[in-house]
Parts: structure tokens; sequence; C-alpha cells
């Protein structure tokens, strides 16, 4: 690996002045082609390990963080800074003066290497209708649309809405922003017309590209139709780009544009802008506490690198896998684990657009068989669903392919985690249960990496990856020690992929993410009725002391009928919060929810509650 790693089986020249074998290609020298792994494969874990890498992040992150870039991105220009710690919470600073493009790490350069290598395979809605997109077929792709979207009028640092179903072209237009400079906001396709137009508006697109309609578990969605809707009130929109997923006709008013036929017209080569490391790469919406949503900004080169080196090394991705992460690309899993993290390392990216149990609950591992998928990155809340299913709809298929599962979006309970690991992964699949969100970037604690043979606990998601060094902090904001301890879980000091603000409003980034929270508020649901509310309060408050930490006894306990859930079964917290803080006057998107009548029961409740407080 390096000069003075024992067993290093790499002759060093002499112009190599040191060798910290952390890269897939050694430091500092320009154009240097070593690769370093024992194994062969760029990237393998050096001498040392996880353990070794954890440590280096952790006691010299400039250096570490300076030697990964090297070797992992491609730039155009050399940063002479990797880490600017900056002088106030949430200033830090990644790879100054650095200048690449995120769409040329993407496509170019395995395009000039293995241009026939599959890139995505979009599991259309119609089960068994797979398209297989090479890395210069989604060049071609890309470059004529950020072509079209020049030839409009779109240019460096503007803001472009992407309200799109799963497809090579939802990918191609991300990329396509990339490779120009714009910015832009993905918007869920499942999302309202008010949603859309709340995010539009906040951010400022300039336009906005869409389908006629989509696809998804049988069903059509009018996505167009929406967008007109949602643009009524937004006049910073210029131009709609609709592009068929459907053979249907749709209304096409005058700043429509038909996307395919200009993207016929348009050159298949387009040159990349050359960005710099601290550019927006995209904005996405997280719901608010306070009904507004949150516009997550993050940047070029940190957001890639982090992606990349977190889909490496979290789902030990080898080359020729096919990674099939089952998320939306309207989400931040989508971005990072379909589009960013798996493309930037070269890997094969399943786009799924269908759903779990369409046409029957056997879809995802009748597709794992078809597929022949090697790592599988799912929810629990689909796990869950699938479960009450029997183990039948499994077992139909092979599932001898796959090597890794994981679980994103929530915690996974442990009757989920045995039924994941033993049903579907038959007992010999590494299951990681990943922790992180839209403002971390990627994956910040996971099982894996970790020293091998490593013990996974159930449920747990157990080990930070390099650079996230975790502390447990008390009520006063002071760090505790030892090992049998609780409170908040913090994230000592920055890193490459974290967000950098929260668009148009830092001081908000800083509130909601560099400061502690005032006064923690519950909500209960019983069991069974009874006469012993205030008690079993009580006793609540006690088990968290105990349990959790003094500093999270709640000061408000409610007890509620029923919570606010989706479809999906998750709890929408922000309507809870709307509630307590009593904006209710304003509670946003609804429209997700199971029975939106649980919001006037809680609101009822919430009113008595303090009636009876304030008395």
């Amino acid at each position: 690996w390096a000069r003075g790693v024992p067993g290093c089986g790499v002759s060093l020249g002499a112009g190599c002045s040191r060798g910290c074998g952390a890269l897939p290609r050694m430091p500092g020298v320009p154009g240097c082609g070593v690769r370093c792994s024992p194994a062969g494969a760029p990237g393998a874990l050096p001498p040392g390990g996880y353990r070794a890498w954890r440590e280096r992040a952790a006691r010299d992150p400039a250096g570490f963080w300076a030697d990964v870039a090297r070797g992992w991105l491609r730039w155009d220009s050399p940063f002479h800074t990797a880490w600017q710690p900056g002088d106030t919470a949430g200033s830090a600073r990644w790879f100054l003066g650095g200048r690449l493009n995120v769409s040329v790490n993407c496509l170019d350069q395995h395009v000039e290497k293995s241009p026939n290598r599959v890139a995505l395979i979009w599991e259309r809605d119609e089960p068994g209708t797979a398209v297989h997109v090479t890395y210069r077929e989604l060049q071609d792709l890309t470059c004529r649309l950020a072509n079209t979207l020049k030839k409009y009028g779109i240019q460096k640092g503007d803001r472009v809405a992407i309200y799109m179903s799963v497809s090579p072209l939802s990918v191609a237009a991300m990329l396509a922003c990339a490779r120009i400079g714009a910015v832009h906001t993905v918007v869920f396709a499942g999302f309202s017309a008010e949603s859309l137009a709340g995010r539009i508006m906040d951010s400022g697109c300039k336009a906005v590209i869409t389908y006629n309609q989509g696809v998804r578990g049988g069903r059509t969605i009018e996505l167009k139709a929406t967008v007109d809707e949602a643009v009524k009130n937004c006049p910073s929109i210029k131009h709609v780009f609709v592009a068929q997923r459907t053979d249907n006709k749709v209304h096409m008013g005058d700043r429509d544009i038909p996307l395919e036929e200009e993207m016929t017209k348009a050159d298949s080569t387009c040159i990349p802008e050359s960005m710099d490391s601290e550019d927006v790469l995209f904005m996405l919406y997280t719901s608010g506490s306070t009904g507004k949503p949150k516009g997550i900004v993050h940047t070029q080169a940190g957001y890639l690198l982090y992606a990349a080196l977190t889909h490496k090394y979290v789902f030990d991705y080898q080359q020729g896998d096919v990674f099939g992460c089952v998320a939306d690309i309207g989400w931040i899993t989508g971005h990072s684990y379909v589009v960013y993290g798996p493309l930037c390392n070269g890997a094969t990216s399943v786009l799924f657009e269908s759903t779990p149990v369409y046409p029957d609950p056997g879809r995802y591992w009748e597709v794992v068989q078809r597929l022949k998928i090697n790592q599988f990155y799912g929810a629990p809340t689909a796990i869950r669903l699938l479960l009450n299913y029997g183990e039948e709809w499994v077992k139909k298929y092979d599932r001898s392919s796959l090597r890794v599962l994981g679980s994103v979006g929530e915690p996974i309970n442990k009757e989920a985690w045995q039924w994941f690991y033993q049903v579907v992964g038959e007992g010999r699949c590494t299951l990681v249960d990943t922790w992180w969100q839209t403002e971390t970037g990627g994956i910040c604690i996971a099982p894996r990496p970790s020293e091998e043979e490593a013990e996974i606990v159930p449920a747990m998601a157990m080990r930070p990856f390099f650079g996230i060094v975790p502390v447990l902090m008390d009520e006063n904001g002071e760090v505790i020690e030892g090992n049998d301890v609780s409170g908040a879980l913090c994230i000592a000091q920055p890193w490459p992929g974290m967000a950098r603000t929260i668009h148009g409003d830092h001081q908000r980034f800083i509130d909601a993410y560099f400061k502690a929270y005032p006064g923690a508020f519950a909500f209960i649901v019983l069991k069974e009725q009874t006469a012993r509310v205030d008690h079993i309060k009580e006793e609540l408050k006690t088990i968290v002391a105990s349990k959790i930490a003094k500093y999270a006894v709640p000061d408000h306990i409610l007890v509620v009928k029923r919570l606010p859930k989706t479809r999906s079964g998750k709890i929408m917290r922000r309507l809870l919060r709307k509630v307590i803080t009593e904006q209710s006057s304003n509670m946003g998107d609804v429209t997700t929810l199971d029975d939106p009548s649980v919001v006037k029961e809680i609101l009822d409740a919430y009113q008595k509650y303090k009636e009876k407080n304030s008395s």
C-alpha cells in the first residue's frame, strides 16, 4: 500500500513522497496509475482496515479527505485547501479552489474506459419490460437534454424543478442540470400541485421538466395536469419541458415544450461547465416543522465524494455488481444511492418505477431474480408490508445473487430485521441498517464497513462512517463520557457530504441543526381506556428519565386516540409540531394522510389540554 506499511507489494517511485494507504491511487502524484488494492479492486480497505481509516479521518480530517478526494474524483483544477472549518456553526467549506463537473465524474470518465457498460436498468412499472441504458447512451441523453435547456435560456445558477417518475430521462435531467451548472430541485412525483408550487416559488425555479403522465402500480398519474395547476401562481417559470411516458395526449400551452422532439434536434456533445467545489449542485426540500418546506442545499465536490465513498464501502460494491436501491429519485436516498453515488463509481444502478406489491407481493424478489441484483436497499415500511404476505412470495424466486441487504428511511424493528435477514437473505447476506438523512448527504452510521467478521447486532446501525465522529451530550450541552451512558446524539466535526444551508434562510439552518431544541411535547396512544391517565403519564416520564436521559423527559404529554399516519404507515410529525406551535391554520399538504380527519381529533384534544392547564 505505502511506504512503511508491512506486506505492501507496491514499489513506489522516487516522486511519491508519501502514501497513507487511503486511496485507489497514490496521493499527490499527478497521473499516478498505481492501483494499491491487494485484491486488485480500486478502493479496497488497506492494511489496518476500518479502524485505521476511521481513526485517521477523526484525527486528521483535512489530510484524510484531501487524499481521498484526489484519488476518487476527476478535477478540472486541483483544490488548494481540503477543509476550512469556518468561524461559525455551519460554515465549514471543503476542497477550496478545486473545480470539477459532477456529470463528467458520473459519465464521461466511464464512457472513456467502458462505454458499453450498463449504467442504468430501468425496471418499468410493467413487469418484464426492463430497459438497459449504457454509459454512452446516458451521456448522449444527458448532453442532448443539457443543450435543449441551454437553447431555452437555462444557464449556470438557474434553478430547475424536476417533477418526473423514476426513469433514465429523469436521471438525465438531473445530470444535464449538473453539466451546465444549473441547480436542480427534484420534487417527488406524488406531491400535490400546492406542494410543487411552494417548492418552485421558494427556490425561484426558471423551468420545470415533467412527463405527460406517470405510471405506478398499474395506475396512471396526471403529472402534466399537476404542473399546470402548480405553475399558475409561479411567475418565475418561463418554460415547461414535457416528455412522453405514455401515448396519451395532454394539453400543451404557450410555455410548454415537447422535450423529446427538441432533444432530437440537439447536439449530442455538450461542453461541461467547470464548477467550483462549493457551488450548489442541488436543493432538496424536506417538510418543515412550521409548515414551510426547507430547501436543503448540497454542493458539488463534497456531496459527490461522500455519496460515492459510502456507496462503495457500506454496500461492499464491486465492479460488475448490479446495485438495486428501490427509492424514488424524489428523496435523498434516490439522489445519493440511485444516481450520484453509483454512477460516480461506474456501477450498474436499478431504477425501480413500480411498487412492492404490483402486480403481486413478489415483485421485488422477481426483479432480484431476473436482474441478478447483488445489493438490495429498501425501506422498513415496505419490508413490514411484505412480511404480512408470508414467506411464499419470497421463496418463489431465486435470490442467490444477493450479497448485501440494506434498510433506510426509519428505524427497522427486530421482527422485520429478522424476516429480511433470514427469509429474504437466507441468513447469508450482510444486512446494513443505515442511519442518515437529507441533511447529511449520505450514510453516517451503519454496521459496515468494519473490521472483517465484526458482529452485526439486529436492528442497530452501530458504526460511524469515516469522518463521522458521534458524541453524546447532556442537557447542558456537555459531552458525556463512558460506556453505559445516554444523551443526545450529535456529530462533533464536519464532513464533506453535509448540507451547507437552507435556501434563502441560513439562520433557520443554524437554529434547526446547531442549537438545542427547547421543550420535548409527547403524543401517546393508549391500548386500552383507563381512568389512571395521570398516573401513566408520570410512569412514562420516569421511564424516559431512566432509559434515555433526564433532559429527554417530556414537558407535556397529550393522550390522543390515534396519530396522523400516511398510507404507508409513517407518522407525519410535522402536523403534531404545527398543533403545539399553534400553526394549525396552515397545515400544508395532508393529502398523503391515511385519514385526514385525525387532524381535527388531535386539535380538539390539544385545545382541551390547553384549557385545562391554563385554568
